[in-house]
């Protein structure tokens, strides 16, 4: 409540009583203290309600201010970590397996990266997801050993590699490939044509489930991506690529975060 409405009430409280008192004059000395009692505790009110207030404002300045400064201290201390533990490597592309075909376009801030490959008269594009994961046989192999009473057996582990291989002509029209790199092999997810930008074809046909196509067919499909550069044997370089790029984007993220809660 207001300070001046708490002094308004407590003014209008007194012209009622002095009324009263005017009108019954055993009432006076009784209705003077209520009065008076109304107005001290008004501005106890109104004092200790300032007071909190004030020590509130200060206790959340304070606060907000120290953990600004904790959490920047965490986030330097964060950057030296990434800076000496995984500072990327500058001569990753020295590493580039004899054969790569595709140039790498890297955009920094960008989540994915592209490579880009003239083959004849087709333009073969290929984004790949940095977000790499590892699948494990842990699980299955566990599984199977209890179903066979067997002993546990070491793990594997392998790395996956998400992609998009597009195959585009002069037309437009394109192939589009949802891959899994992994070192040993290609493995191919989905497929679909698409047609040009801005061309209308309502709910076009996406084609079958890649799995559900004829075997003969797809180690023909594999065979066609093979040629164009999409082979098992990049991906270890790939994968070494991308971790990198993980390290520079981890480490610029942690500054632009730093530079913001400084300002």
């Amino acid at each position: 409540m207001a300070l001046n409405t708490i002094l308004r009430r407590a003014s209008s409280t007194v012209a009622t009583l002095a009324f009263r008192a005017a009108r019954s004059p055993l009432s006076v000395r009784s209705s003077a203290v209520s009065a008076e009692r109304l107005i001290l505790g008004s501005q106890q009110l109104s004092r200790g309600s300032f007071i909190s207030f004030s020590r509130f404002s200060t206790e959340s300045a304070v606060t907000k201010t120290t953990a600004d400064e904790n959490l920047v201290s965490v986030l330097e201390s964060e950057i030296e970590c990434a800076v000496n533990e995984e500072a990327p490597d500058e001569n990753v592309l020295e590493d580039k397996p004899e054969g790569f075909p595709f140039e790498i376009i890297d955009v920094p801030g960008e989540r994915t990266v592209l490579l880009q490959r003239k083959f004849e008269d087709e333009t073969i594009q290929v984004e790949v997801d940095s977000g790499a994961t590892y699948d494990s046989e842990e699980e299955k192999e566990e599984e199977e050993a209890e179903a066979n009473g067997d002993e546990e057996e070491e793990s594997s582990v392998s790395i996956r590699i998400p992609m998009v291989v597009s195959v585009a002509k002069g037309d437009g029209v394109c192939l589009e490939f949802g891959v899994s790199a992994y070192p040993d092999e290609i493995v191919i997810d989905s497929l679909s044509i698409k047609q040009p930008e801005g061309s209308d074809n309502g709910l076009a046909y996406e084609g079958p489930d890649f799995d559900d196509l004829d075997e003969n067919l797809q180690k023909a499909f594999h065979r066609f991506l093979e040629i164009r550069g999409i082979k098992p044997s990049f991906t270890d370089f790939l994968a070494d690529y991308i971790a990198n790029k993980d390290s520079r984007e981890y480490l610029q993220w942690l500054k632009d975060v730093k530079a913001f809660v400084e300002k």
